[in-house]
């Protein structure tokens, strides 16, 4: 894995999720939580997420503005082999490349479906068709890569597929240093401890504080979750706050 150049690098993606399964409400998406983790762990931040519809146009803008506007954008779904699956003609679009059967993609094709001595059917040959100057990305689940091409990383959007190709191209990312963070559980409301918590997020400007409410036993709680580069910095402002709150 490449590292960053400096210590305070911080490498930005975005996450494309294509699927009209994933809009109708269908399919529950279980990929976002999964690439976000694995992307802090690396140091790379995922910085926005979109979703998407099969359809072309809208497939190739949100492309073209995501990968301009961050380092990586990681896109998940419409990679398969039915006639919906149109992502992979949609990026060569995007990037104004011509589409065809790639030779390596159709040869790890042939012999996934050899071991399991079945034939290459023309719908199943469809996931061999790669953009023009693109990488092939390894799925040792099912045989059918992913692709490459520029800082877009196209994966397919079967969760446990999504995770062998993000595992796969993950030594080829450039990296920052990775986002710490501590929770700290408050058995009390958000807005007994609101202003409290305010002060503390003024005095340690630089290390980044949420509060997430949730219930407990029918009670309202919160976790605030503090969040930095720098680890000693992280549980300074940690110690702070707990002991502001007497915890």
């Amino acid at each position: 894995m490449a590292g960053g150049s400096g210590e305070e690098r911080i490498v930005t993606a975005a996450l494309l999720v294509i699927g009209d399964e994933i809009l109708s409400g269908r399919t529950e998406d279980k990929n976002i939580a999964a690439i976000a983790r694995h992307l802090n762990e690396i140091g790379i931040r995922l910085r926005e997420v979109r979703v998407v519809p099969d359809d072309e146009g809208e497939i190739v803008a949100a492309v073209n503005a995501l990968r301009a506007r961050f380092a990586y954008l990681f896109t998940t779904g419409g990679i398969g082999p039915t006639h919906d699956d149109i992502t992979a003609d949609s990026i060569a679009k995007a990037f104004g490349v011509t589409i065809d059967v790639d030779p390596k993609a159709k040869s790890l094709l042939l012999e996934h479906y050899r071991r399991r001595g079945v034939d290459l059917t023309p719908a199943r040959l469809r996931m061999a068709r790669i953009p023009a100057g693109a990488s092939l990305i390894e799925n040792p689940v099912s045989g059918a890569p992913g692709f490459r091409i520029g800082n877009v990383i196209v994966m397919a959007g079967v969760p446990s597929i999504m995770r062998a190709m993000l595992e796969a191209v993950t030594p080829e990312l450039e990296t920052g240093r990775p986002l710490l963070s501590v929770t700290i559980a408050v058995d009390r409301p958000e807005s007994e401890i609101a202003d409290a918590f305010a002060a503390q997020q003024r005095r340690f400007a630089d290390v980044a504080m949420g509060s997430y409410p949730r219930l407990a036993n029918g009670r309202p709680v919160a976790d605030l979750v503090l969040r930095s580069l720098d680890a000693e910095r992280l549980e300074e402002a940690a110690a702070a706050l707990r002991e502001v709150l007497g915890l």
